[in-house]
């Protein structure tokens, strides 16, 4: 009889995780996978492994959301904001070194700038579209000018992992370059095993903060889903987690009450969304309909998948602006009273809704139509291994399929889910943006039309210019009345149009282990963002914080 891929996972993580003499290995469970590919090119947003950025190259400075948003200088000491908003500073800190022993300068931050520049397959954040110059002031300082004055070019700039120029320069093919042994600035840049099952991250021994380093490595076993995810974290063989657990008091907290521990804080919102770009295909021309996406918005059963596929954990999102509880403190709340209709669960307007605006079942196979007859048939895709969103996918199709919409489930591994968001290779999707400092973020990273083909948050491809340049506006001014009240019109125009379809912000699942670390954040010590997520910098600082049990 075969064992079951959950006591394969258990056996084998239980083989894995015993420390090397004098060392401090800390087990983590960062990303669902088949098998380790070994990538850790950070400018790599599909292939390459999770803990690339942050822990093998350090960003200048991470903002502490938890924490007033408060800066936390890594690689960077300070930053001065040009008083005309139109260029910003940076210093880095002295003598810091890569990993390799090479010292790293304003040189290395001006050459991946400009790297990227040259090659702008790897500008995942479209910098270029946003600076005009990026010029060495001297060995510390770097400064960029920017296209247009902006009170927030700092949360831009800082995005963008910095590599070593002495390293990258000879690389002939850099967006298909796996960067199998990293050369980096953070804290864990060592690969000193990696196997298809498991991988280790070692410390940097240049790491220019050290001093409070604890952890030793970090050791990344591979699992497949969230029935390996939850038997290794049950077991006790996993640290620290980042994966919906079902039942996370009966299945994760009761195996061991005293170390078994969880926090979770209301994180990305979580939507669904039409892939709206212009084709022939039949279907997507009811994706371009707005009465069309409200009606589907309507089919959609909120309240359920909180309680069902999110075992209550999520925080319900039925606000057309997307905003929630996350950004209350920015709604507009005449706009939620005019447009919350279409985003709160009625399958009975959401059928009148249709047949309305012509939706009906013309060929008489069970399934409403375009208006002009041809059918509509889609699926929404979402990953194979994140069952809590497979769960809330099936709810959602149960709800179309009772207006008489055609919907089905894709289920694609995660890096080619993401791959065909990015692409626009898709019909329909479950999606995720995290969340940030102020709405702004969530608006920019979802509706910039220049962003369109470089990350998954532009899925939807849906564009409006007056909303740009709102946008536009609003990180213009650092003046929070204006700001309040350019969002005040953008808010109106995302809920007028609803390009997107917010359900509910995740919980951000974390769970960790006491028996062999102490330092957690929790919600009695509530200091950072705790999941190791790759969306979460301030991770590293987490890391900072963590202490071996003596």
């Amino acid at each position: 009889m075969k064992p079951s891929s959950a006591l394969l996972a258990m056996t084998m993580l239980g083989a894995l995780t015993l420390p090397a003499a004098a060392q401090s290995v800390l087990t983590a469970n960062i990303e669902p996978a088949t098998t380790w590919v070994r990538n850790f090119n950070p400018f790599n947003q599909t292939s390459a492994r999770q803990s690339t950025l942050d822990f093998i190259y350090e960003p200048l400075i991470v903002f502490n959301r938890l924490d007033a948003n408060k800066p936390n200088y890594r690689l960077a000491e300070s930053y001065k904001l040009a008083e005309d908003l139109k260029s910003i500073e940076f210093k880095l800190r002295d003598s810091l070194k890569w990993s390799d022993g090479q010292p790293l300068t304003a040189s290395d931050v001006v050459f991946t700038y400009n790297y990227i520049k040259q090659y702008p397959a790897l500008d995942f954040v479209s910098i270029w579209q946003f600076i005009s110059d990026v010029e060495q002031v001297d060995k510390q300082t770097v400064r960029f000018t920017l296209r247009q004055p902006s009170a927030l070019a700092v949360d831009r700039l800082i995005a963008l992992p910095i590599v070593p120029e002495h390293v990258w320069k000879g690389i002939a093919e850099p967006v298909t370059f796996a960067n199998e042994n990293p050369v980096g600035s953070g804290p864990m840049t060592e690969v000193t095993r990696f196997t298809p099952q498991t991988y280790d991250q070692c410390r940097n021994p240049n790491y220019w903060d050290a001093a409070h380093l604890s952890v030793d490595c970090m050791r990344f076993p591979q699992l497949a889903d969230n029935n390996q995810i939850l038997a290794a974290s049950a077991g006790g063989q996993l640290d620290w987690g980042v994966a919906f657990l079902p039942d996370v008091e009966k299945t994760f907290v009761a195996k061991d009450p005293q170390h078994h521990k969880y926090w979770y804080v209301a994180g990305s919102m979580v939507e669904f969304l039409f892939n709206q770009e212009t084709s022939n295909e039949n279907n997507r021309k009811a994706f371009k309909d707005l009465n069309f996406r409200r009606a589907v918005s309507m089919t959609l059963d909120r309240k359920a998948m909180v309680d069902v596929a999110g075992y209550g954990y999520p925080t319900l999102n039925e606000d057309p602006t997307a905003f929630g509880d996350v950004y209350k403190m920015w709604l507009d709340t005449k706009v939620k009273g005019e447009f919350g209709k279409y985003t709160t669960y009625d399958l009975d307007g959401a059928k009148a809704l249709l047949d309305k605006a012509g939706y009906v079942d013309k060929n008489k196979d069970g399934f409403r139509d375009n208006p002009d007859g041809t059918p509509i048939a889609f699926n929404i895709i979402v990953p194979n291994s994140w069952s809590d969103w497979i769960d809330t996918v099936q709810i959602a199709i149960e709800g179309m399929r009772e207006a008489g919409i055609n919907a089905s489930m894709g289920t694609p591994e995660e890096a080619v889910w993401s791959q065909n968001l990015i692409s626009g290779s898709f019909d329909a999707a479950i999606n995720s943006i995290s969340v940030a400092a102020s709405p702004y973020y969530l608006y920019q990273r979802a509706f910039t039309k220049s962003d369109a083909g470089k990350t998954r948050f532009t899925a939807q491809r849906w564009f409006n210019d007056e909303l740009e340049g709102l946008l536009a506006k609003f990180a213009q001014t650092p003046d929070q009345a204006q700001q309040k009240s350019i969002m005040n019109s953008a808010q109106r125009i995302v809920a007028e149009n609803l390009p997107i379809f917010p359900v509910y912000n995740s919980a951000t699942w974390y769970q960790y282990n006491t028996k062999r670390f102490t330092g957690w954040a929790s919600g009695e010590n509530p200091f950072v963002n705790p999941t190791i997520s790759r969306q979460n910098p301030a991770r590293l600082l987490h890391l900072l914080a963590l202490k071996p049990v003596k």
